[in-house]
């Protein structure tokens, strides 16, 4: 029991413990790319068991849906994670 207690108390510090800027920055790139718009993904292939194949997904946030602005998404993202400003810009996707 003693043992289960200490590595719940580990495992909530860890949880706690402060974000790194530079996880923060990813981590908030990530939300600032999929607020610039709809993410489209399509495969095509084939393989010897069945033939040919294909498949398809189309992913919007909610940050897209509501129009802001991804750079803005971002440096709010690292604020809230970190309470300070991004240590870089945002590396969003081509346009």
């Amino acid at each position: 029991m003693m043992r289960l207690v200490a590595l719940l108390g580990v495992a909530l510090v860890s949880a706690c413990s402060p974000i790194t800027p530079e996880r923060a920055a990813d981590r908030c790139e990530e939300r600032a790319r999929a607020a610039q718009g709809p993410e489209i993904g399509l495969t095509l292939g084939t393989n010897s068991n069945s033939g040919p194949f294909a498949s398809g997904s189309i992913g919007i946030s909610a940050d897209a849906i509501r129009g802001l602005d991804p750079t803005a998404v971002y440096e709010s993202c690292v604020l809230k994670l970190t309470g300070e400003p991004p240590i870089r810009p945002a590396r969003l996707r081509d346009m």
